[in-house]
């Protein structure tokens, strides 16, 4: 597996946070982290030391989620999981 310099959430600066926090917005509730979680196991870590990247990219999943759209959450998972088994990855 490849190394990836990520920044800890919980050492993020002003802007990276920012980032963070508009991401996390868009998601459902199951998807939030407990306060202590830094997100070293994150997929989202792999975007730490490019901040517009990471808001972009997780927004546009979490855009995808809305309860506004005329998919069930349900239908929703079972598209994401899906597409993450066509793609192999396992998270």
């Amino acid at each position: 597996m490849a190394w990836i310099k990520t920044i800890p959430f919980t050492q993020a600066d002003p802007v990276l946070r920012a980032a963070i926090d508009a991401q996390q917005s868009l998601y459902p509730g199951e998807y939030a982290r407990s306060p202590d979680d830094d997100g070293a196991t994150s997929i989202v870590a792999t975007h730490t030391l490019i901040p517009e990247a990471l808001r972009h990219a997780f927004s546009t999943f979490g855009a995808l989620l809305s309860p506004d759209l005329p998919l069930t959450r349900r239908q929703h998972e079972m598209i994401t999981t899906r597409v993450s088994a066509v793609n192999r990855c396992h998270y």
